[in-house]
């Protein structure tokens, strides 16, 4: 809610930082005595139960977006191979004869929409009803099966339902002991790490990963452990974990017995797993495996907290919805999931990464988490929809397999994007830059000329977080209010308004694509009634009255569901399900000509692609410039040292960084962030291998060899 401070032309909002997927509570004051372009912004942290007041770099930056000088502020169209301003008009012209010029040629699907965890909950709503309505096609997905679909898979099929943190981040406070796998919080997240305090003075925390990361570090000076893994073979060391528990007594046969089924399958896959042959594939000591599991038990046992967390380090692998469901098998022998103070939950990245995955942009999903091939979830939405079932598509295509689909026969002809940087952010860039190039038309909504923007036929220029109300959904399945805190420039204008003006020039009547947020929310309460994320009980007035409410919440008097699953599980036994899975490795591995593995991840001060945060001085100067971290050994052996510039091939493509030596680094693994463009995009290496239940791309491991820049 906005308040204004009496006496001066100062106004502040309560609103949620743009970031990452802890969404920290935040105030922004701007200062109403200057004309727009020229009033100033600052940001403030608030209290929030998952910030505590505190914020990142990030955060307490995100105000300098708002001014960033190449805003965007009149639509694009491309002329004779230039971008040149236009009117709305033309540009919308533009749009819809080439949409229905590419339909007439080759039928409703040759349109493909790639959407993003960064959307409000509104707008992912809003961008599958006018995929599937206005424009009738089945081929959409967005960025976050780039992120959490591994995960969000596996617990589908172990809990019955996909919620990255089925409890409240503060239940982690008073937890004594912590198992991080692929999780560096500390620079992706850090104000998180407050709440690991008490694992982290116990001794508790314990993280595995292949680098010493600032988490590692921060485990580490409590007594806590580093489980340093070899890339890609996570999922071997859940097993090796939960082979571990079992020969050791730490299993918890009375929960197992009452709320869980299939351990008898998972143990025999895991009991191939002894401590020695664990080692041998990972690389983690027994000593460290096998304490590791002592203080998540002690911890539990003494009912002091005792948590797993995953997160992009062990899910963005070709076997990452396997590994997941390893880690859950280790989570329930131990007896943690759907109890107090203990659990296993995932990470969830993005900014709205949660709720943009329950609305309707991924290519089998529709509002409220159904499933689209389902015949009564079709019914609701197309009642809710006003349309008839029979009239939805199908499934489409996940989202590289969209990509790379883009321009061959029978496939995408013409792509919209909106919230994601494919040029920069996709598994093999350079050949997604090839697939883009292909297609008729390209059209990007964004509020910068981004590099996929800047490949763009027609360019709309969009509304930024604080100029628009909406609302997104945190980590821990928190549903938050979104405030406009700042009028926007002339010209751009919101996704909503834009898909309803292209809908209706499509044939669609005005009232079926509303340009109102909180009439955009009312209807997206109705379409997921029933569904397993149901809003259908959280309202605007109950979220700007200070209630916290966390989905499921099916009626306006209940209270919402902090904590799920502590009578049940939402499985149709309601028992979690034990998931029976085989190690069998990254899908592509070290030899003769690439001898080296190479892993990716973020950097503290830059976010995603770093279309946002590259545009903010500070950022800039606290990154630096892109870098690739090498022990010395390994450097030294292919004649680089600390500060040369290196050349980094993959097989599929070649990019350069800066060499940091790294004492701490694995001899056989090297380290790129991706959040850089040009030649510095670490995703022109990475390997587009897709997991075979998520349609996960295997970002965190593929193999490369290092060279001098400027030699052969």
């Amino acid at each position: 809610m906005s308040t204004t401070i009496s006496g001066d032309l100062l106004v502040a909002t309560s609103t949620h930082c743009p970031y990452c997927g802890l969404q920290c509570a935040m105030t922004l004051t701007r200062d109403d005595s200057a004309p727009v372009p020229a009033r100033s912004t600052t940001v403030d942290g608030r209290s929030f139960p998952t910030n505590r007041g505190g914020l990142c770099q990030k955060g307490w930056t995100s105000a300098e977006l708002l001014r960033t000088p190449d805003r965007l502020t009149s639509p694009l169209i491309r002329t004779d191979g230039e971008l040149r301003p236009a009117s709305w008009a033309e540009a919308f012209d533009r749009v819809v004869s080439g949409v229905q010029a590419a339909q007439a040629r080759s039928g409703l699907d040759a349109i493909g929409i790639f959407g993003g965890g960064g959307l409000t909950n509104e707008k992912a709503y809003m961008l599958g009803k006018f995929a599937r309505v206005a424009v009738k096609t089945a081929n959409i997905d967005y960025n976050g099966r780039f992120c959490m679909s591994s995960a969000a898979a596996a617990g589908i099929k172990s809990f019955g339902l996909d919620r990255g943190l089925p409890f409240p981040v503060s239940d982690l406070t008073s937890a004594k002991a912590i198992l991080l796998l692929g999780a560096n919080v500390a620079e992706t997240m850090p104000p998180l790490v407050g709440h690991l305090n008490s694992a982290i003075a116990a001794g508790g925390l314990i993280v595995a990963d292949p680098r010493r990361t600032a988490t590692v570090e921060r485990a580490l000076s409590g007594g806590g452990l580093h489980l340093q893994l070899s890339p890609g073979t996570d999922l071997a060391l859940a097993l090796g974990l939960m082979h571990l528990a079992v020969i050791d007594g730490r299993v918890d046969r009375e929960y197992i017995d009452a709320r869980t089924s299939g351990f008898d399958d998972a143990w025999l896959a895991a009991a191939q797993w002894w401590p020695e042959r664990t080692e041998r594939v990972t690389g983690v000591p027994v000593s460290q495996m096998r304490r590791a599991v002592e203080l998540l038990w002690k911890a539990k046992q003494s009912d002091a907290g005792s948590y797993i967390l995953t997160a992009r380090g062990t899910e963005q692998h070709a076997s990452g919805t396997d590994t997941v469901s390893a880690v859950i098998g280790l989570a329930l022998t131990l007896g943690l999931p759907g109890r107090r103070g203990s659990g296993y939950g995932c990470i969830t990245g993005q900014g709205n990464g949660q709720g943009g995955r329950e609305h309707g942009q991924k290519a089998d999903q529709l509002p409220g988490y159904r499933k689209i091939a389902d015949p009564a979830a079709r019914e609701h939405i197309a009642k809710v929809w006003g349309i008839e079932a029979d009239d939805l598509p199908g499934p489409g295509r996940s989202a590289y397999e969209l990509l790379d689909s883009l321009g061959q026969p029978g496939s995408p002809e013409v792509l919209f994007v909106h919230g994601a940087n494919l040029a920069v952010s996709a598994p093999r860039a350079g050949h997604v830059v090839d697939r883009l190039k292909a297609l008729d038309m390209l059209v990007v909504s964004d509020f910068i000329l981004s590099e996929t923007a800047a490949m763009a036929d027609v360019v709309l220029p969009v509304l930024q977080w604080a100029e628009e109300e909406g609302t997104t959904t945190s980590l821990e399945g928190r549903v938050l209010r979104r405030r406009r805190a700042v009028d926007a420039p002339e010209g751009p204008r919101s996704e909503l308004h834009v898909w309803s003006e292209i809908a209706q020039r499509l044939g669609q009547p005005a009232e079926r694509f509303p340009t109102s947020p909180a009439t955009v929310f009312e209807e997206l309460r109705r379409a997921s009634a029933g569904g397993i994320a149901d809003y259908s009980g959280i309202s605007y007035s109950r979220l700007d009255a200070g209630e916290a409410l966390h989905w499921p919440c099916p009626s306006e008097d209940h209270p919402g569901t902090p904590r799920l699953f502590l009578d049940s599980f939402a499985t149709p036994d309601g028992r979690a399900q034990y998931i029976s899975v085989e190690h069998r490795g990254p899908a592509e591995t070290a030899d003769a000509e690439y001898p080296l593995v190479a892993t990716t991840g973020r950097v503290l001060a830059h976010y995603q692609s770093g279309a946002q945060t590259r545009r903010i001085p500070e950022l800039v100067k606290a990154a630096g410039d892109m870098f690739v971290e090498i022990h010395p050994d390994t450097a030294r052996r292919v004649g680089l040292s600390d500060g040369d510039q290196a050349g980094v091939v993959s097989r599929r493509g070649r990019m350069e960084a800066t060499v940091r030596c790294i004492d701490s680094m694995r001899l056989d693994t090297v380290f790129l962030p991706f959040h850089f463009a040009g030649d510095s995009r670490a995703n022109l290496l990475t390997n587009p291998a897709l997991d075979p239940t998520s349609r996960m791309p295997e970002f965190k491991v593929c193999a490369v060899r290092l060279e001098p820049v400027g030699e052969p």
